[in-house]
């Protein structure tokens, strides 16, 4: 404990005389200095490729979109000053800003920023060699994307077939065009109603196309191999040391970029540290973790300091179960594989998870507000005013628990029937892996504790054997979750855009989340249950433009999906305690892409926000946006 808390004291040392190095928030010349640490490294800049929140926070800052939204979630111009659609809803037309440039990390002007640049882009995106984690986005979506993807697959046996059979496609026929210098087509493949916001994803930034083809799988490397068209400029990087910012004065919107500079600083324990820190002033961040929380909210003065973070839409949380178990022997995978086929053995688990309790951990005090009962979280997208959640059977899914411990008990009863004639053996053990992260100590791990202890002591602990156990700190997600080392986890998705369509990508064909569709074979198991919410899901996506009848038939595809216990919906992105010198409601905001990551538009205050501080400007917020809904 001793070696443990001599360490901390030296890195706080080390991390106060980094940030001391950089000047204050106010200097001579009045610059605006945003100061923060961070734990995770980036491994790439490449916002055309990566898939990860961490990473698209860079992207988010130093690249423009053709369209962006201001904080109370409406769409309006940014790179294009305006567009238009075709009557059938397949061409959209943009007219890009003159006289916007590309600038280097030293700021230095490059070139035009033009309709190319998109093109460029969605080109580097669609070569599968440098292996873009949202090219399936553009499937469907632009025309001709997948199938110029899939014809420049390597030993893709359907490219060696005769010329003329539709797969021979030249990029020249993907729907993106440039037009002119300044107008941008895009062509879809069919009337895509979320299309407007789906601009501000990655997949769709645009990028200086000679870098591109200079640099290939090297671009975004690192600072100094990439361009910049955004609000901020990444002047300097330094893996596992420090990321700057620095306010982009040419931007054609900077006047609405308050903060000059933002300094982040790498630190191991910056968990631990940040709270430390920001109570003396030397950084204006830091998250305040249920471990510690209520030492803050009791004591005087760091209870002034102390705010929450607002519960967010576009991030939804639940467990999935792993169909296609690859954890070691001593789990026993063939046995789980045997068990989680089995309708009645899941049903169990969903009703005899108390999601309240296990969500006590990081809410203590009203831990009900995290609660999801659907995939799609409630108020994420509208139609006419109707809420998605409320169509069809998900209105009473969304409006029920599915904690029940009667239907518990008497699930497990009929899965024990059936599981023992299927060659099952008990307890089953349930291998539920958590990312432990930086400090060794997160609420994670504690909650995976609750549900441990819950669910064994509902169900007996003859039925389940629950293994809680921490994976690597890093690469968590390709070791765990990818690798299918998991029995049961918890898992997120955050949207991509503003439709209910994005909520069923964890679980398509070749998924990483719950690898349903390697389910036993037709005629056992969940195999048909699958099909059945597959042929549902595409159904759903058919429907182009009647919104009442498309969100009606992606309600009754989710609804299945949690009523047959194919996953178990858990909860929303949590509202958190935090200590911050930004008010959230002056930043962009969308449920869905990385509006929320943008630092433009948000003040650097004087002061941390309090409790009342916040809530005014929740409250503020939340009649600024029903009156916009009127």
């Amino acid at each position: 404990m001793k070696k443990k808390m001599i360490s901390l004291l030296l890195c706080l040392t080390l991390v106060t005389t980094a940030f001391a190095a950089c000047g204050k928030k106010k200097g001579a010349s009045d610059e605006v200095v945003y100061r923060k640490l961070y734990a995770g490294e980036v491994t790439t800049m490449n916002y055309l490729v990566t898939v990860s929140e961490n990473e698209f926070d860079v992207g988010a800052n130093v690249i423009d979109t053709l369209v962006e939204y201001d904080n109370l979630g409406q769409i309006k111009p940014s790179l294009a000053e305006s567009w238009d659609m075709s009557p059938d809803g397949l061409t959209y037309t943009f007219k890009i800003r003159e006289g916007q440039k590309w600038y280097d990390y030293e700021g230095k002007e490059v070139a035009d920023v033009t309709a190319e640049d998109f093109v460029s882009a969605m080109k580097f995106v669609l070569t599968p060699e440098y292996e873009s984690g949202t090219a399936q986005l553009l499937f469907g979506v632009i025309k001709n994307a997948e199938e110029y993807f899939n014809s420049q697959v390597e030993d893709n046996p359907q490219t060696e077939e005769v010329e003329g059979n539709g797969l021979d496609i030249d990029f020249s026929e993907v729907g993106v065009k440039a037009l002119d210098k300044y107008t941008l087509e895009y062509t879809l493949a069919q009337p895509v109603p979320y299309f407007l916001s789906s601009l501000t994803y990655v997949c769709f930034m645009p990028a200086y196309g000679p870098l591109l083809e200079e640099l290939g799988a090297e671009f975004g490397s690192d600072n100094t191999k990439m361009y910049y068209n955004g609000a901020y400029i990444l002047s300097e990087f330094a893996p596992q040391e420090t990321k700057i910012y620095v306010k982009n004065q040419n931007n054609w919107d900077a006047e609405h970029v308050y903060i000059d500079k933002i300094v982040e600083r790498y630190n191991a324990e910056a968990n631990t540290l940040a709270p430390q820190m920001v109570q003396t002033g030397e950084i204006d961040y830091a998250t305040i973790e249920s471990n510690i929380v209520d030492d803050w909210l009791a004591d005087p003065e760091r209870s002034k300091l102390i705010s929450k973070s607002r519960v967010e839409v576009d991030y939804s949380y639940f467990y999935s179960f792993n169909f296609n178990p690859q954890f070691d022997k001593a789990y026993e995978p063939d046995n789980w594989r045997i068990a989680v086929n089995n309708e009645n053995f899941r049903q169990s688990l969903k009703a005899g998870l108390d999601r309240v309790r296990a969500l006590s951990v990081t809410e203590p005090e009203t831990p009900e507000v995290l609660l999801n009962n659907t995939i799609t979280p409630e108020t994420f997208v509208t139609n006419e005013g109707k809420d998605y959640t409320s169509y069809g059977n998900l209105e009473a899914i969304n409006n029920g628990n599915s904690f029940d411990e009667t239907a518990a008990l008497s699930y497990k009863e009929a899965a024990i029937s059936e599981l023992t004639a299927a060659g099952a053996t008990f307890p089953v053990k349930i291998l539920m892996p958590y990312n432990p992260g930086t400090s060794g100590d997160t609420d994670w791990g504690s909650e995976c504790v609750v549900i441990e202890q819950q669910l064994e002591n509902l169900l007996g602990k003859d039925y389940i054997d629950i293994i809680v156990e921490a994976g690597p700190s890093t690469n968590f997600l390709s070791e765990i979750r990818r690798s299918g080392k998991y029995a049961f986890m918890k898992t997120n998705w955050g949207a991509d855009y503003a439709d209910p369509q994005t909520f069923t990508e964890p679980f398509t064909a070749d998924n990483s989340y719950n690898f349903m569709d390697k389910a036993m074979a037709a005629g056992e198991g969940v195999a048909d249950t699958v099909a059945e919410y597959y042929a549902l899901v595409d159904a759903a996506k058919a429907i182009t433009i009647d919104l009442e009848a498309r969100y009606d038939g992606f309600a009754k595809a989710e609804a299945y999906l949690i009523e047959h216990a194919l996953v178990v919906p858990y909860a929303l992105s949590g509202s958190y305690y935090q200590v911050t010198k930004k008010d959230i409601y002056e930043g962009q905001y969308a449920p869905f892409g990385v509006s929320v990551l943008r630092h433009k538009g948000q003040h650097l205050l004087d002061k941390p926000v309090t409790m009342e501080e916040f809530q005014a400007s929740q409250d503020q917020w939340n009649k600024d946006r029903e009156a916009l809904a009127k």
